[in-house]
């Protein structure tokens, strides 16, 4: 339309579309679509390798997902054979109105569902990373690569405290942040009504960049929601809301076997938990949706995992009668409800918090349930954790080690949850304020050796797993920012 406008001029029209796309906003909205995909997808790789090495570039680490893969399907399957339950079926009609006027208080609901497990729980797939091996790697009389005792026994390269002293120099003591109360260098208050005005400032200018940079010093509470929405890039307009209404139309119409284990899974983690038992029916509409999301499929260009297949009875094999189940290609495990349940304090529209939850998803909680060598994935974790344990605190480490309480056996759980259930709601918040500044997962290794570091002194008169885990059984106390600043920044290297 702009182009027919008397005063468009072919010989200026491309200064004319650049003024055009200033002056209308939308210049603003097309770097900050770049800026996300940017953030989301792996750097390019070398025009001659394969297509999986987008995936995974390491041969060991794909054929470890693809059997651990197989493994969590004939779980499900069993469960399927077991019970007698379909993997879907469509929901009759009484049933379907049912659902829909109860969609906003589903926790009310008590379904029988004493014979469902979870798929699988952290601890057995913490079983499965410790039996990761590079087969180029002779396993021989000496500890295969610089004497690592720990669990994990890959070799790839994780940071040392320069380096991740380095990548976090937003942290260091000298800077403020929020969720210290005692910086000496400037009153809190000061700093933090100055952070608050530069917050509002950087939402006012609605650049992804910018608050990424901003979060890293960690955000304000009243700012944090509109905050982490710009750096996600999720601005909920009328489509998406359409979407979401798309989605749980379809949640109303089929019946799938992964409800009963979100169900149950709920049921186990949030609704026991005093910050996140409120939050219920949130979890359930977001979870329920989640799993009939197709556009949740395109992680898997980047994630080392497949989505797993079903095929309509009769025809195995044949893959034109295949769909991917569940339809976003992700099985929930136990505490999967719990990479949801702290995004709920923050957005209260069930349709904004289904994006900001799915975008958190296909950027970072992906890399900590599936096997690959990506820094922010989970096996790099454990390593950074071990590593890091095992050079700063090596008696600690040690003694741990001879009791038979190796250290990532505690810690394995708070990572792949991202934390979530364990610290009080407004320190996880502040943590994850940081994944999403930093776009790096590699902080949670960080601050769970940061956690052993702190009880060390009680952790060393401990004589066996089940009292070192009772030392460290309560972390909602913890506050996170001292915890990081001091083993990063005070730590003698």
């Amino acid at each position: 339309v702009s182009l027919h406008k008397p005063e468009i001029k072919l010989e200026s029209l491309k200064e004319d579309i650049k003024d055009f796309l200033k002056t209308s906003g939308w210049e603003k909205k097309l770097q900050n679509a770049v800026y996300s995909e940017l953030n989301v997808f792996p750097s390019p790789c070398h025009p001659a390798a394969p297509p999986e090495h987008m995936k995974e570039p390491l041969a060991y680490m794909r054929k470890a997902q693809g059997s651990w893969e197989k493994r969590i399907l004939k779980s499900l399957n069993s469960m399927c054979t077991e019970l007698g339950v379909p993997l879907a079926q469509k929901r009759p009609v009484s049933e379907q109105k049912e659902l829909l006027n109860k969609w906003n208080e589903m926790g009310t609901d008590e379904p029988d569902l004493s014979l469902f497990r979870p798929v699988y729980a952290p601890k057995d797939f913490l079983e499965v990373l410790m039996n990761l091996r590079n087969p180029n790697y002779e396993n021989g009389e000496q500890p295969s690569f610089r004497n690592h005792l720990g669990l994990i026994q890959v070799p790839l390269k994780v940071k040392d405290i320069p380096e991740l002293k380095e990548d976090f120099s937003e942290l260091d003591l000298n800077t403020g942040q929020l969720g210290i109360d005692d910086s000496a260098q400037v009153p809190p208050e000061f700093f933090e009504n100055e952070h608050v005005r530069i917050g509002q400032k950087v939402l006012a200018e609605q650049d992804s960049a910018a608050a990424q940079q901003y979060v890293r010093q960690g955000c304000p509470t009243a700012l944090r929601a509109d905050l982490w929405a710009l750096i996600l890039n999720i601005s909920n307009q009328p489509e998406d809301i359409l979407y979401y209404e798309q989605l749980k139309s379809n949640v109303i119409q089929h019946d799938l076997l992964v409800d009963s284990l979100i169900y149950k899974d709920v049921k186990l983690t949030a609704s026991n938990d005093d910050y996140y038992f409120v939050f219920e029916d949130y979890l359930y509409q977001v979870l329920l949706c989640f799993s009939r999301d197709t556009s949740v499929l395109e992680h898997f260009t980047y994630s080392s995992a497949t989505p797993p297949k079903s095929y309509i009875r009769g025809k195995l094999g044949i893959e034109d009668y295949a769909v991917f189940y569940p339809p976003n290609g992700v099985i929930p495990f136990h505490g999967f409800s719990m990479y949801v349940a702290p995004l709920c304090f923050l957005y209260h529209e069930p349709s904004k918090l289904y994006q900001i939850f799915r975008e958190m998803y296909v950027r970072f909680f992906f890399r900590l349930h599936s096997i690959s060598s990506h820094p922010s994935g989970i096996v790099s974790l454990c390593l950074l954790f071990e590593t890091l344990l095992q050079t700063h605190l090596p008696q600690l480490f040690y003694h741990l080690r001879e009791i038979g309480a190796q250290p990532l056996r505690i810690s394995f759980k708070w990572m792949v949850r991202a934390f979530s259930g364990y610290l009080a709601t407004d320190q996880l918040l502040l943590l994850w304020d940081r994944i999403l500044g930093y776009n790096s997962l590699e902080i949670l290794a960080v601050l769970a050796a940061a956690v052993f570091a702190f009880r060390a002194v009680n952790l060393m008169e401990v004589t066996s797993l089940a009292a070192a885990e009772a030392v460290l059984a309560d972390l909602s106390t913890l506050k996170v920012m001292p915890l990081l600043q001091i083993f990063l920044f005070a730590t003698v290297t």
